[in-house]
């Protein structure tokens, strides 16, 4: 397949996109325990696939598959209900799930590999173009800016890249570019000294590519690629090949194909651990958050639940983001994301806490029941503080608790709750009774 010459209209329409769903999720469990990492709640009423399937929309982009293999029944539901295009338009956005075939009887081996077994899915829109985006980031981008620039730089793969510090570099695939943006020398996740010297970017770098020059800088791989669509199938043949940034990149790199960098200067963030994951969402509270959900030429889109609105009795509320259809009386709330559907009683105080919310209202009569069964309502209940905690969906807090990491733990592991990085994760729809103290 030949590259049509650029005419200046960015071609979206000859663009196929992949999203990957990412793997079993591990640095994000307990909240990964049911659902597949994409489909994690985040901001109140998101959940993260909204983030790049938002940004392919804006981008004009869409032709949208999202490859997935673990806990996917909650993400196929969101998609589906989501995401609907006109009967007027080739628009789309599809679920694509590990399949085991008689060729092939195991699971994807990697991000490669997930690219690999499900092309015969996006042949058939025979695309020049293949945009691969990560499933588990909060950022914005305008994607026709990285396909003008693959286009116009003549690149067989452009690999998108940001600015990190040395610890989060180890995490990453970092990259040496020319002055024509190529990419001369790359690495994943490297942890020697040595390597991770060999990538530090001299003021000269900075300069060219807007770093900031008070900052120690790497340049490291945001886990976005564009390739021209003959050349992924060329390096994808080798079936050994099973990860792009193990194998997939640094093999274009020394195999003498034109492989770019396309470095974006704006908030990104990995959300693949509970710490960045909790930061990122308390982030979103902020009077000026560098993550703008309120910008009306870049809309985050998800499922519209049409909910009442939410109702709020005698309650102090600080620096907080509250969902729709909530219910709060004489509670006091500092530094808080508040999904949709919470419910939080009477002397709660709450700080630092993102609560994810509930799947549905309770009726009067299921209150009853639960009184009768001695069990907690769907909510917080009365008098309780919790501080530093993220509260799964459906979880049942009953009256007088305490949560608020009383060991000063770092890990730890219980049934219905656990420990990440000194955050306590109360699990989904777990029960929590009165005058426990965590």
């Amino acid at each position: 397949m030949s590259k049509a010459k650029f005419s200046g209209i960015i071609p979206t329409h000859k663009a196929v996109v992949a999203i990957l769903g990412g793997g079993r999720g591990t640095r994000l469990w307990p909240l990964t325990e049911q659902r597949s990492k994409p489909a994690v709640p985040l901001g109140g009423k998101y959940r993260l696939i909204d983030i790049p399937i938002s940004n392919c929309i804006n981008s004009r982009l869409n032709k949208i598959f999202v490859l997935t293999q673990f806990n996917s029944a909650s993400l196929n539901r969101h998609v589906n209900f989501t995401y609907k295009f006109d009967y007027f338009t080739k628009g789309f956005v599809e679920i694509l799930a590990a399949e085991q075939r008689e060729d092939c009887d195991v699971w994807f081996q990697g991000t490669a590999d997930a690219i690999r077994r499900s092309f015969r899915h996006f042949t058939p829109y025979k695309p020049e173009y293949m945009i691969i985006l990560s499933g588990d980031q909060l950022y914005k981008m305008d994607y026709r800016k990285l396909l003008r620039f693959h286009i116009e730089s003549e690149a067989d793969c452009t690999v998108s890249c940001v600015a990190c510090n040395r610890e989060d570099a180890k995490e990453f695939g970092l990259m040496n570019l020319d002055d024509n943006f190529s990419i001369v020398d790359f690495a994943e996740k490297p942890k020697e000294d040595n390597i991770l010297d060999k990538f530090k970017a001299t003021d000269e770098v900075k300069t060219k590519f807007g770093l900031d020059k008070s900052k120690e800088s790497y340049l490291a791989s945001m886990g976005i690629y564009i390739f021209n669509t003959d050349k992924l199938l060329e390096m994808l043949s080798d079936e050994s090949r099973s990860d792009f940034g193990k194998h997939i990149i640094p093999d274009s790199v020394k195999n003498g194909l034109s492989v770019k960098g396309y470095v974006f200067n704006d908030y990104w963030e990995d959300i693949g651990t509970i710490k960045a994951f909790f930061n990122a969402n308390l982030m979103m509270a902020q009077k000026m958050p560098p993550f703008d959900i309120y910008n009306p030429e870049a809309p985050i889109y998800t499922n519209p639940r049409y909910l009442p609105s939410t109702k709020v009795y005698s309650c102090r509320i600080g620096t907080s983001l509250i969902a729709d259809g909530c219910i709060m009386e004489k509670a006091d709330l500092d530094n808080c994301v508040i999904g949709q559907r919470s419910v939080i009683n009477e002397g709660v105080t709450l700080k630092e806490v993102v609560m994810m919310g509930s799947d549905e209202h309770e009726r009067l009569e299921d209150l009853e029941k639960n009184e009768e069964r001695g069990i907690p309502s769907i909510g917080i209940g009365a008098n309780s503080v919790i501080e530093r905690c993220i509260i799964d969906k459906g979880a049942r807090i009953g009256k007088n608790v305490k949560i608020i990491n009383r060991n000063n733990s770092t890990e730890e592991e219980h049934q219905d709750w656990a420990i990440r990085e000194g955050i306590v994760i109360i699990k989904k729809g777990v029960i929590i009774p009165d005058d426990t103290v965590i």
